[in-house]
């Protein structure tokens, strides 16, 4: 899949670990080129696929059955934010690519980084030089220390997953403060539910348990 891009332009990190102040997240490729930082995020699913970029969980169709998953547009939406924080940089310089590798095929429309082939030519697209040779350098130096911190293992990741998922008191999605509100409209009018302070921009919800 990264045969039409050059690795002495785009260098790639894959599967990063980053530390943040809500446990760890996980990059599984990540490009470094003098056009920005790409963040690919890679699905291995079959079949038809169903969602949208609101929506919390997407369907995949294969064989007559139904499967969910969580929603690929919302991972990055943290994974972009947490490695902005960690190598101090412009978030907007980073952009995120959610690439499904297998056979599939899109029913609904999607956002034009969600794609299914095309990798390169989404990426060459991007074709503004925004970042030196030196601060290259000093983003590849900070991934490396990344790969090379003991703590950041795939088992602690999950682990760190788990207790994010759990917490009553920050929003799994964007480290923002959940909050008690009360539904003011629809089926579930009057009952009371976690939000994120966030909302408008993150919309994230949980039951009270």
């Amino acid at each position: 899949m990264w045969l039409a891009l050059d690795s002495n332009t785009y260098q790639r990190v894959h599967s990063v670990i980053i530390p943040s102040k809500n446990g760890t997240t996980q990059i599984d490729h990540l490009l470094v080129s003098p056009f920005g930082l790409f963040i690919v995020e890679t699905k291995n699913l079959k079949g038809w696929i169903f969602g949208s970029e609101k929506q919390a969980k997407w369907t995949q169709s294969l064989f007559g059955n139904n499967y969910s998953f969580q929603n690929p547009i919302r991972q990055t939406f943290r994974q972009k934010r947490v490695l902005s924080e960690y190598l101090n940089f412009n978030e907007s310089l980073i952009h995120t690519v959610i690439y499904f590798v297998s056979n599939c095929t899109f029913k609904a429309d999607l956002p034009p980084n969600v794609i299914n082939h095309g990798l390169g030519r989404y990426i060459k697209q991007y074709q503004k030089h925004i970042l030196s040779a030196e601060e290259i350098d000093r983003i590849i130096e900070k991934l490396d220390d990344l790969h090379s911190d003991p703590s950041l293992t795939a088992r602690n990741h999950v682990k760190s997953l788990r207790e994010r998922h759990n917490s009553s008191t920050v929003c799994p999605r964007c480290d923002g403060n959940l909050v008690e509100r009360v539904a003011k409209q629809g089926r579930e009018i009057g009952s009371e539910f976690l939000g994120c302070s966030n909302y408008h921009r993150c919309k994230f919800t949980k039951n009270m348990s």
